[in-house]
């Protein structure tokens, strides 16, 4: 055979076997992103260098931010810790799984309360799909040795390593209180426990070292399952207090304990990252992080800042729900700041439809799919919040439009609820909810209405929780 023909017939064969295996390359299914979710705890709108804090030093964050998706109007769907992790991992509303009822707004260590059952978790939905699940940190959906489903293994977690509730919720007898009403930063007067699964590591707990052995085991838990897709749920036990950082970062810090406690935040925050990148998984993975709610300010330097926002922790003001949100995945979310309008409630229909897996059908779903926003693919699909606080709906809003019906200060601070003709601020000029523009805009409040007179009838048995919005002003 002449050489010029065995070599055209070698270069043929070559071409062909090069079209081959890229068929077969694009026919094999995509492997599901992994998902990383890291949650904060009253964390406030303005603690993180990216969202202007002058003193406190998150270059983690900072360069997560840089990196990817900022968002200026990210929310929790509740202004306390309880109700707004059920939200994130159901998506859905907690008035509609009684994870907001004035018996336990806030789960406490004898409750028997947890989440129900036949509540789906992010978890068990991605579960079909071949995840392995994880949660690594604060619970607070369940007291699992008071009730046994409440434990996270219960509800589509493979691995737990954390604790059932907040640091604060078992104190030693005698606890004291300083006289600014922060809680003592002694670790001689706590008795929180530290689980593995089912079995206690360590009680009372080490909480110096909480936010360390909580980042190894997230880590760990990545490179455990690096092998097949993943969900790591990571809400951390800090800033709530009392305050503890480890020796590496105690005194560090320009903003004294609580600056040194974020500042170590940060550091977890870039050891995940870091790992992503190490084991090449960046590429596949989505990060979000966030906060439960806004600041606890009655704990004055041992609480944090909710920037140029009103109130924080337990209100329904702006302080209290508007958090950070910062999305993060290299070479799919593009690098910027998004001034559209998401909040907590979406990162589950998000998560599930980006895993390909199915959304619920038997339950309205609350929240929408962020993937426009994320992606760059489009507007928003959200143009709405509702701001719960407990089982009431104290205001909501539309696109810019916020009204209040009902207005009470932030958590610990005893005002009783105001009832009054409904407050409106247009939140893109004042974010800071300082001029009330009710009688100037009374189309903008009939909309709002008729947007929660039709939210009111999909809730069924709590549509009476609904009565103070529409009821005439002073009733």
């Amino acid at each position: 055979m002449p050489l010029h023909s065995f070599v055209s017939r070698l270069r043929n064969v070559t071409l062909l076997s090069l079209a081959f295996f890229a068929t077969l390359a694009h026919a094999a299914p995509q492997r599901p992103p992994n998902i990383v979710i890291i949650l904060a705890d009253d964390l406030g709108y303005g603690d993180l260098g990216c969202y202007g804090h002058p003193s406190i030093r998150t270059p983690n964050l900072d360069r997560m931010a840089a990196e990817g998706l900022r968002f200026t109007q990210f929310y929790s769907a509740a202004e306390v810790c309880t109700p707004s992790r059920a939200a994130l991992l159901t998506g859905r509303l907690p008035i509609r799984s009684g994870m907001c009822s004035e018996q336990f707004r806030v789960l406490r260590t004898r409750s028997t309360g947890c989440l129900p059952a036949d509540e789906i978790t992010l978890a068990e939905a991605l579960k079909p799909c071949g995840y392995a699940t994880g949660v690594v940190g604060k619970w607070h959906l369940g007291v699992w040795s008071i009730n046994p489903e409440g434990h996270p293994r219960k509800h589509g977690f493979d691995f737990t390593f954390g604790v059932p509730h907040s640091n604060d919720m078992d104190p030693f007898p005698g606890n004291p209180k300083g006289a600014s009403g922060r809680l003592d930063q002694d670790l001689k007067w706590w008795n929180t426990p530290l689980y593995r699964n089912e079995e206690i590591v360590e009680r009372p707990a080490d909480q110096t070292k909480l936010t360390k052995r909580y980042t190894e085991e997230a880590v760990k838990f990545i490179r455990d399952n690096k092998a097949r897709p993943f969900f790591l749920y990571f809400p951390h036990t800090f800033p709530h207090v009392p305050l503890f950082a480890s020796p590496d970062f105690r005194g560090r810090s320009a903003r004294g304990l609580y600056g040194d406690v974020v500042e170590e935040l940060d550091w977890s925050v870039g050891q995940v990252l870091d790992t992503l990148r190490k084991e090449k998984l960046d590429d596949n993975t989505l990060v979000f992080f966030s906060s439960d709610n806004g600041p606890w300010l009655i704990m004055g330097l041992a609480g944090g800042s909710a920037g140029l926002l009103k109130e924080g922790k337990g209100s329904t003001w702006e302080g209290g729900m508007r958090v950070p949100g910062i999305a993060w995945w290299p070479g799919k979310i593009k690098p910027g700041v998004t001034r559209e309008l998401a909040g907590m409630l979406d990162l589950f229909p998000t998560c599930v439809t980006l895993a390909g897996a199915a959304l619920p059908k038997d339950r309205p779903l609350d929240g929408v799919d962020m993937a426009p926003i994320l992606f760059g693919t489009g507007p928003s699909k959200r143009d709405s919040w509702l701001y719960y606080r407990g089982e009431r709906l104290y205001a909501a809003r539309q696109g810019p439009w916020k009204a209040h019906f009902l207005t009470r200060a932030g958590y610990g601070q005893p005002k009783a609820d105001e009832h009054a003709t409904p407050q409106l601020f247009n939140l893109d000029v004042d974010p800071g909810e300082n001029h009330n523009v009710a009688e100037q805009n009374p189309k903008a409040l009939e909309a709002l209405a008729q947007m929660v007179e039709a939210h009111r009838a999909t809730l069924g048995p709590f549509k009476s929780n609904l009565d103070n919005v529409l009821a005439p002003p002073g009733k």
